[in-house]
C-alpha cells in the first residue's frame, strides 16, 4: 500500500508529530515507497529540529507521542537489516540486484532515522532518556554495518557515522545515562564491543565520531575514565585507541582525521590529569616484551603534554605537581629496565661477557682464539625509542619551573620509605628523586653513564654523512657502523639517544656536589669527554656534553683536577675531523 505523506514545513509541531505518527502506522519496511515517503519526512523534520532547542522540547512532549512510533521504527529497521541475509543463497542476478537495492533504502532509512533521533535529543534530557531505549538497536546496527564486509563498501561510511553521532547525542552531558551506557559496554563481550570495531573504521569521520562518544564519557570523570584503564575492555578499547592515533598522526591537516588525533589526544589528556597513565602503561605491557608499540606511543602522548604544559606554565602548579609525582615511578622504573635491557643487548652484540658488577671481562675470542657470533637484537631500536622518550619525559619533569619545600607528612614518609622506588611526594624536588632512585642496587645516574659508555662503543658518530670508527676492539671492528647505519628502519630507533641521555645527566648533576662526585666515581667524566664531538645521529650532542661536563666541573676542585690530567691525543683526518686514538681520554 502506498502512502503519500504531505510535506507543507508548518511551524506546528502537534502536526509534525501527527505525520510521524500516521507515516508509522502505515508503515512497511519491505515496500520501497514507503521507505522513500518516510525517509522525506524524516528528513524535513529534522532540519527543523536542528534550528530550534524550543522545536526539539515540544516534540518530544506533544500527542500523540512519538516515542512508539520510534520505538517501532527502530525495531523493525534493526530486523529488517539484520536478518537481510537470510534468504536463499543460490539467487538469480535479477534477485541479487533486487536485494542490492533494498540494502540501499535500508541504509537511507537507518541514515534518515538516525539524523531525525540525533537532532531530537540533542541537549533536552527528557528526549535523551525517553531515545536511550533505542540503544539496543542502534548498537546492533552498528554492528552490522562496522563489520569486515561492510567496511569494504565506502556507502556503509555514512551509516555509521550518523548512527555513532545518534549514539553519542543520546548520553552527552546526561551523567547518567552516559555511566549507564559505559557499564553495558565496558561489562560486553569483546568481539560485541562496537567501540572498538568503530575504531578500527577506515572512515576518518566514524573515527572522529567514536572518539568524541568516548572523550564525552571520560571528560572530567575519574570513575568512567578509571574503568577505561583497569577493565579488560578498557584497555582493549585504549589499544584500538592508541592504534588509530598512530594512524592518523599524518592525517591532512583539517581534515576528519586531523581532528580526530586531536580528540584522542583530549581523551589520554583526561586519563593523564585523572594519574591513571601509569596504570594502563603497566597493563599495556606483552609478555616477553620489553617494550610494546602501545606503550611506546603512550609515551610519545605523555611526552607531549609535559613540553606543553611546561612550555605555557611560569611556576609549577599543585595540578601539575600531582601529575609529575604520578608519573614519577612509572618513568624510573622503565628507565632503568630499558637502559639496563640496552646494556646487556649491546655487551652480547660487542662479545663482552657481563659479570654482576657490570663490567666486561675477557671475551671468549680471546679463549679460544675464535670471534664469538655477532649477536643483535632485533627490539633494540624499539626499546631505545623507548628509552629516548622517558629520558625526555625525565628531563622534563626536572626541570619544573618551582622547587617547593617538604610537608610535615612528606619529611615522615622520606624518614620511614626504605623503598628502592620511594613516592615523589617524600623529596623536596622531582630532581632529588631520580638523582636518589635506585633500582636492583645501582642508581640512576651509574645507570645512564654505563648505558653511554656502551652506547658510544656501539654507535659510532655520523659525520659528514659516513660513520667515524673509534677503532676500539670489538669482534668487529665495523659490525656496529654497519648494523646502526643499515636501514631507516633501525636508525629511527637510536636517533637522539645519547643526546637525551648526556642532556639528562647534566641536569642531574646540576650544582649538586653529590652527584657530581658519583660521577666521577663511576668513570663518566671521561664518557662525556668522549661525547663532545659531532653527530649527525644526534643534533646538538657536542653542546649538551660540554654543557653537562661544564656542570660536572662547577665548583668541584676533583672533578676539575681529573679533567686537567687527561691528556687528549688525536690526529687530524682529511675531513679535518680529529680522528680519536684508542684510549686517548682514558688513562
Amino acid at each position: 500500500m502506498n502512502t503519500e505523506l504531505s510535506l507543507t514545513n508548518g511551524s506546528d509541531t502537534n502536526s509534525d508529530s501527527s505525520r510521524l505518527c500516521d507515516a508509522c502506522k502505515e508503515f512497511d519496511v519491505n515496500i520501497k515507497d514507503h521507505i522513500v515517503t518516510l525517509t522525506r519526512t524524516l528528513d524535513v523534520i529534522s532540519k527543523e529540529l536542528a534550528r530550534s532547542r524550543e522545536r526539539r522540547c515540544s516534540l518530544g512532549s506533544n500527542q500523540p507521542s512519538i516515542w512508539p512510533s520510534l520505538r517501532k521504527l527502530w525495531r523493525d529497521l534493526a530486523r529488517a537489516q539484520l536478518t537481510f541475509w537470510d534468504g536463499d543463497e543460490e539467487e538469480g542476478e535479477d534477485e541479487q540486484g533486487n536485494e542490492k537495492r533494498k540494502q540501499q533504502d535500508l541504509r537511507i532509512l537507518c541514515t534518515s532515522l538516525a539524523k531525525f533521533t540525533r537532532n531530537l535529543v540533542a541537549d533536552v534530557p527528557s528526549n535523551q532518556n525517553l531515545a536511550f531505549e533505542n540503544e539496543v538497536e542502534i548498537r546492533r546496527l552498528l554492528h552490522y554495518h562496522s563489520s569486515w564486509t561492510a567496511n569494504q563498501d565506502s556507502e556503509s561510511f555514512p551509516v555509521t557515522r550518523m548512527l555513532t553521532q545518534t549514539l553519542s547525542n543520546i548520553v552527552t552531558a546526561n551523567n547518567e545515562l552516559m555511566t549507564k551506557l559505559w557499564n553495558i559496554y565496558l561489562n560486553l563481550p569483546e568481539d560485541q564491543v562496537v567501540l572498538i570495531r568503530l575504531l578500527a573504521s577506515p572512515d576518518e569521520g566514524t573515527v572522529l565520531a567514536v572518539m568524541v562518544l568516548i572523550l564525552n564519557c571520560v571528560y572530567e570523570n575519574k570513575a568512567r575514565a578509571y574503568m577505561l584503564c583497569k577493565t579488560s575492555i578498557g584497555c582493549r578499547i585504549c589499544v584500538s585507541l592508541l592504534d588509530g592515533m598512530s594512524r592518523l598522526y599524518e592525517a591532512h591537516e583539517d581534515s576528519d582525521g586531523a581532528r580526530a588525533f586531536d580528540v584522542g589526544y583530549d581523551i589520554f589528556l583526561q586519563l593523564t590529569t585523572a594519574g591513571l597513565v601509569p596504570e594502563l602503561y603497566s597493563r599495556l605491557l606483552v609478555d616477553d616484551e620489553i617494550a610494546t608499540p602501545h606503550q611506546t606511543t603512550l609515551l610519545k602522548l605523555v611526552d607531549s603534554y609535559l613540553q606543553s604544559v611546561t612550555a605555557t606554565a611560569i611556576v609549577s602548579t599543585p595540578a601539575m605537581r600531582k601529575i609529575n609525582r604520578k608519573l614519577c615511578p612509572m618513568l624510573s622504573k622503565g628507565f632503568f629496565t630499558k637502559a639496563v635491557y640496552t646494556q646487556h643487548a649491546i655487551k652480547r652484540f660487542l662479545g663482552e661477557e657481563v659479570q654482576r658488577d657490570g663490567n666486561p671481562t675477557q671475551s671468549p675470542s680471546e679463549n679460544t682464539g675464535e670471534a664469538p657470533p655477532i649477536e643483535l637484537d632485533v627490539m633494540l631500536p624499539k626499546v631505545c625509542e623507548a628509552l629516548v622518550l622517558i629520558t625526555q619525559c625525565i628531563s622534563t619533569i626536572t626541570l619544573e619551573p618551582e622547587e617547593r619545600e617538604l610537608s610535615p607528612i612528606e619529611e615522615q614518609e622520606k624518614a620511614a620509605s626504605s623503598s628502592t622506588l620511594r613516592s615523589a611526594r617524600s623529596f623536596a624536588t622531582f630532581r632529588e628523586y631520580f638523582n636518589e632512585t635506585r633500582y636492583a642496587d645501582n642508581g640512576l645516574v651509574e645507570t645512564l653513564i654505563e648505558t653511554l659508555r656502551l652506547l658510544d662503543k656501539f654507535l659510532p658518530r655520523i659525520n659528514f654523512g659516513r660513520p667515524v670508527s673509534r677503532n676500539e676492539s670489538s669482534p668487529s671492528p665495523t659490525a656496529a657502523a654497519n648494523v646502526a647505519s643499515s636501514g631507516t628502519h633501525q636508525a629511527q630507533g637510536f636517533s637522539y639517544l645519547k643526546r637525551d641521555l648526556v642532556r639528562l645527566l647534566g641536569i642531574l648533576c646540576h650544582s649538586t656536589r653529590s652527584v657530581q662526585d658519583r660521577v666521577r666515581k663511576c668513570g663518566g667524566i671521561e664518557v662525556v669527554m668522549n661525547l663532545c664531538v659531532v653527530d649527525e645521529r644526534n643534533p646538538y650532542l657536542r653542546e649538551h656534553a660540554i654543557f653537562t661536563l661544564h656542570n660536572l666541573l662547577e665548583n668541584n676542585p676533583e672533578n676539575q683536577q681529573l679533567v686537567d690530567g687527561i691528556k687528549p691525543m688525536g690526529t687530524w683526518g682529511e675531513d679535518g675531523v680529529l680522528q680519536d686514538v684508542p684510549g686517548a681520554v682514558r688513562r
